[in-house]
C-alpha cells in the first residue's frame, strides 16, 4: 500500500495516503492519516528506506542523527542504533539496494560506504565505550566496507540502477559530479563551472549512458550525458529540488522547487518546426515608379501629420484645464526675502493656477517655472487625488531676487498626470501647460528719462504715434495735454532705459547704457501696441525694424560669455592642481606621523597650510565665475531675444520662421562646460546654412557643422551669424521641411550686395565684408555694388 513517511527535527511520522474518486470537476481527493510515529531521542538530519538485510515485502526505515548516530526502524519498533566512527557533521545518505549497504559523505570529505550486515552486528549505540576487548578485535567493531576521497563536501547522494547488471552512485559535490560503481571506483567525474544546488540522474535513451539534470545559483538548469552538457535552461528561480514526473499524457515535466517553496512545472524545449516559406517568384524592379510611389506616400503622411499631428483627434478631450491669472496688484505685504537687489524695496505678485478635471485624476503635479533671478515662493505642487468635475486653486508669489533682469517676464505651468484607458489601466502619461505674463512694475520703477544714451533703436510702425500714457499707465503722471512723448524707465537692479514716441513721424525709439537691457522694454512696447490696437478694431497694425543689425553689440555680449566660461574652465583645471598636491601633501605627513623613529617635517606642514589655503581660494573664485557666468548666460539670453525680434521685424517674417530662429539661437535653458551656448549655436546655424539657406549644391556640400565642444574662439560663431543674416538680407526663407535644402533662387536687392563665400577660402573675407555691410540704414545694401565672384577667380587674383 502508499504510505508517507515524514521526518521531522525529533519526530518521525508516517501516513497512509489513499483517494476516493471526486464527484465534481475538481477531480479525485486524497486523503492522509496518521498510522504511527516515533518521538526521536536526538535531532535528526536525514533518512533514507529500503528493504535492509533483503527483508521481503517490506520498507525499513533509517534516520541519520546530527551527532552521526544511524537508527533504524522496522515498522512500529525500533531495531537498533549505531555510531558511524569519526562523526564530525553528518553527510548525505542513500541506501544500495544491490549492495545492502549505506553511503553517505563523512566530514573528512570522503565517501564511505557501510554493510548492514556490519552495522546490525557491530556493538550497540548505548554502549559506545569501546573495551580493551573491541580493540583486539571481537568481529563486533564497525568498520567500513570501502572509502573514496573526493576532496569536497557533498550536496546529495543518488544510486541508480537502471539494469540488472551494475548499478551507479552519484555524488554531487560543491565543485565537481562524481559517478561511482559498487565498489567505490570511480566511473567518470565532471567538473562544474556554477555552484550547484540540487541534481537527479535519470535514465538515457542511449545504450550505456545516464542523464543527469543539474540546476545551479546562477538560475540554470543543465542536462549533462554523463560528463556531455547536452541542454541548458534558465529558470526564474534557484531550484533546491528536482525531479521528472508524467502529468496526464505529457511526458518529461521537470519540476523544480524554490527556496522560499515555489513550484514550477516546466517542459523542455519545443517540437522543431519544418515548415519552410516558399520562395516568391521575382519580378523586375522599376526604379522610377517605386521612387513616383514614394513620394505619393510621403506626401500622404505629411497631409495627415498636417491635419491631426501626432495624437488621434478622439484622444484630445478637455481631460484637465489649467489657467492661471496673475494679480493686478502687488501683495500688501512683500513675500520677497533674501533679496540681493540693493536698497530698493523689492515687492511680489500672486499668481493663482486653477486646475479643472473633467474626470478622476491621481497624483496629477503642477510645476512652475519662471526666468531667473525672478524666483517663486513654492514651486512644486501635489494633488493627491481629484474628484470629477473638480476644481482646484493653489496661489504662489513671485519676486525679484538678484541685480540683474530677466531675459522674459513669462512664466509657465505645466501639469503632469495620467489618464487611465482600456487598454492601460495605469494610465497614459500627459503632460499639459499654461503660459502667464507678468507685470512689467514687477521689475522696473518709473525713472528719470535720459537724453543721451550709447545704445538706440527705432521702431517703425503704419499707424499714428499712441501717447505713451495710455501704454505705460502706471510709469508716468498724469499731464495736462494727455500727450506724453518720453518716459523713463528704472530696473530694480540700477540700469535705466528711456523711451520715445515721435510726435510728427510713425516711429517709436528706445534707448539704454546697456544694449540687453533693450529687450524688455521693446518687446512690452510692441505688445502693448498690438493690444491697444486690437481693441480699436484695427487688425492691419504693424511693426518693422528698417536700422542697421546691432551684430557688433551683441557681439561683445557672446564674447564676455565665452571669456568667462574659459576662464571657469582655468580655473577648474587649477583646483584640479591643488587638490592633487593638497592628497599628496597628506600622504606623506601621514607617513611621516606613523614612523616608528620620527623624521623633521621639512616644512611641509606649512606646505600643507598654504594648499589649503589656495584651495579654499580657487573653490571661491570657480562659485564666483559661476554667478558670473549665469548672469552673463541671462544677459546673453535677452541680447538674443532682441536680435530675433529685430530680424523677424526686418524680414517680416512669420511666426514658423521665428520659431526656427527661437531654436537654434536659443536651444538650452542652462549651459554647462559639458554643453554650452556657442557650440550648440554654431552647429545650429550652421545646418542652416547648409540646408534652407544654402545658395548652390556646392556649399551643401561643404562641412560648416562644428562638434559640441568648447572651440577655441567666437571668430567662426560670428562669420556663420553674419553669413546668416546676409542669407535672409537676399531673400533666403527659413523652413525646415525635406524639400528646403534645394537650392533657392535668391532675390538680388537693388544695387548688389557682398557674395556670399562658398568655400573656406572666401569665408575669410566676412569679417572685411560685414563692417561695410551693416552700415546703410535700409536693405543691407552697399554702396559701392560689387561684381560676382566665383571662388577660382578670386584665388587667381
Amino acid at each position: 500500500m502508499l504510505h508517507l513517511a515524514v521526518l521531522h527535527s525529533r519526530k518521525l511520522c508516517v501516513y497512509s495516503v489513499s483517494g476516493t474518486l471526486g464527484n465534481v470537476e475538481h477531480g479525485n481527493q486524497y486523503q492522509i492519516k496518521l498510522m504511527y510515529e516515533h518521538n526521536l531521542q536526538r535531532t535528526a538530519c536525514n533518512m533514507t528506506y529500503g528493504s535492509f538485510g533483503g527483508v521481503k515485502g517490506r520498507d525499513l526505515i533509517c534516520i541519520q542523527s546530527m551527532d552521526g548516530m544511524l537508527m533504524v526502524f522496522e515498522q512500529e519498533s525500533y531495531a537498533f542504533g549505531r555510531f558511524l566512527p569519526g562523526s564530525l557533521l553528518p553527510g548525505p545518505l542513500a541506501y544500495s539496494s544491490r549492495t545492502d549497504s549505506f553511503i553517505t559523505v563523512s566530514s573528512c570529505q570522503q565517501v564511505e560506504s557501510y554493510k548492514y550486515q556490519v552495522l546490525a552486528f557491530a556493538t550497540d549505540a548505548d554502549k559506545r565505550q569501546e573495551t580493551e576487548q573491541q580493540k583486539l578485535g571481537s568481529g563486533k567493531r564497525l568498520v567500513v566496507d570501502w572509502t573514496l576521497n573526493i576532496g569536497e563536501q557533498a550536496l546529495d547522494i543518488c544510486i541508480v540502477s537502471f539494469n540488472q547488471s551494475a548499478s551507479s552512485v552519484f555524488v554531487l559535490g560543491e565543485r565537481n559530479f562524481f559517478c561511482l560503481k559498487d565498489n567505490g571506483q570511480i566511473r567518470f567525474m565532471k567538473k562544474l563551472d556554477c555552484s550547484p544546488s540540487c541534481f537527479l540522474p535519470y535514465c538515457s535513451v542511449s545504450e550505456g549512458t545516464i542523464n543527469t539534470l543539474i540546476g545551479n545559483h546562477n538560475h540554470m538548469l543543465h542536462i549533462y550525458q554523463d560528463v556531455t552538457l547536452k541542454w541548458a535552461t534558465q529558470l526564474p528561480h534557484i531550484p533546491v529540488a528536482v525531479r521528472v514526473g508524467c502529468l496526464h499524457d505529457l511526458k518529461g515535466v521537470i519540476v523544480t522547487l524554490s527556496d522560499d517553496g515555489h513550484l514550477q512545472c516546466s517542459y523542455l524545449g519545443t517540437d522543431p518546426s519544418f515548415f519552410q516559406a516558399p520562395k516568391v517568384e521575382s519580378r523586375e524592379l522599376h526604379y522610377e515608379e517605386l521612387d513616383i510611389e514614394l513620394k505619393e506616400l510621403q506626401k500622404i503622411i505629411k497631409d495627415v501629420n498636417k491635419s491631426q499631428g501626432i495624437w488621434p483627434m478622439t484622444e484630445r478631450e478637455d481631460d484637465l484645464k489649467v489657467s492661471a491669472m496673475v494679480s493686478p496688484k502687488f501683495d500688501s505685504v512683500s513675500q520677497a526675502a533674501d533679496v540681493e537687489v540693493g536698497t530698493d524695496l523689492v515687492p511680489s505678485v500672486t499668481v493663482k493656477v486653477t486646475l479643472q478635471n473633467r474626470l478622476a485624476l491621481q497624483k496629477a503635479k503642477l510645476s512652475v517655472y519662471v526666468q531667473p533671478p525672478l524666483v517663486l515662493t513654492c514651486d512644486q505642487f501635489t494633488f493627491e487625488f481629484m474628484a470629477p468635475e473638480m476644481s482646484r486653486t493653489v496661489a504662489f508669489s513671485v519676486y525679484l531676487k538678484g541685480s540683474y533682469t530677466p531675459s522674459e517676464l513669462e512664466g509657465n505651468a505645466v501639469v503632469s498626470y495620467s489618464r487611465p484607458s482600456d487598454i492601460n489601466p495605469d494610465g497614459i502619461p500627459r503632460v499639459i501647460q499654461c503660459k502667464f505674463r507678468l507685470p512689467l512694475k514687477l521689475i522696473c520703477l518709473p525713472g528719470q528719462p535720459s537724453k543721451t544714451a550709447s545704445h538706440k533703436l527705432t521702431i517703425d510702425t503704419n499707424k499714428s504715434p499712441v501717447s505713451l500714457l495710455s501704454l505705460f499707465p502706471g510709469f508716468a503722471n498724469q499731464s495736462e495735454d494727455d500727450q506724453v512723448n518720453v518716459m523713463g524707465f528704472r530696473f530694480l537692479g540700477g540700469s535705466r532705459v528711456t523711451l520715445l514716441a515721435s510726435k510728427t513721424s510713425q516711429r517709436y525709439r528706445i534707448q539704454s547704457e546697456q544694449f540687453e537691457d533693450l529687450w524688455l522694454i521693446t518687446n512690452e512696447l510692441i505688445i502693448r501696441l498690438q493690444e491697444y490696437f486690437e481693441k480699436q478694431g484695427i487688425k492691419d497694425f504693424a511693426c518693422s525694424f528698417s536700422g542697421s543689425m546691432p551684430l557688433q553689440e551683441y557681439f561683445e555680449l557672446i564674447d564676455h560669455h565665452f571669456e568667462l566660461r574659459i576662464n571657469g574652465e582655468k580655473l577648474e583645471e587649477l583646483l584640479s592642481e591643488r587638490a592633487v598636491q593638497f592628497r599628496a601633501i597628506q600622504r606623506r605627513l601621514l607617513t611621516r606621523f606613523k614612523d616608528k623613529t620620527p623624521a623633521p617635517l621639512q616644512h611641509l606642514d606649512t606646505l600643507l597650510d598654504g594648499t589649503y589655503k589656495q584651495v579654499i581660494a580657487l573653490a571661491d573664485a570657480v562659485e564666483e565665475n559661476q554667478d558670473s557666468l549665469f548672469q552673463s548666460f541671462t544677459r546673453l539670453k535677452s541680447a538674443t531675444h532682441l536680435v530675433i525680434l529685430l530680424i523677424g521685424l526686418w524680414q517680416k517674417l512669420s511666426t514658423d520662421q521665428i520659431a526656427i530662429l527661437e531654436a537654434a539661437f536659443l536651444p538650452l535653458q542652462q549651459d554647462t562646460q559639458e554643453l554650452g551656448w556657442e557650440e550648440t549655436v554654431d552647429a545650429a546655424i550652421s545646418h542652416l546654412l547648409k540646408t534652407c539657406l544654402s545658395k548652390s549644391s556646392k556649399e551643401q556640400a561643404l562641412n560648416l557643422s562644428s562638434q559640441l565642444n568648447i572651440p577655441k574662439d567666437t571668430s567662426r560663431l560670428k562669420k556663420h551669424i553674419t553669413l546668416l543674416c546676409d542669407r535672409l538680407a537676399k531673400g533666403g526663407r527659413l523652413c525646415l521641411s525635406t524639400d528646403a535644402a534645394a537650392p533657392q533662387t535668391m532675390v538680388m536687392p537693388v544695387g548688389g550686395c557682398t557674395t556670399i563665400p562658398e568655400s573656406d577660402l572666401e569665408e575669410r573675407s566676412i569679417e572685411q565684408d560685414s563692417t561695410e555691410l551693416f552700415t546703410n540704414h535700409k536693405h543691407l545694401i552697399v554702396e559701392t555694388p560689387l561684381p560676382e565672384v566665383s571662388p577660382l577667380q578670386g584665388v587667381s587674383e
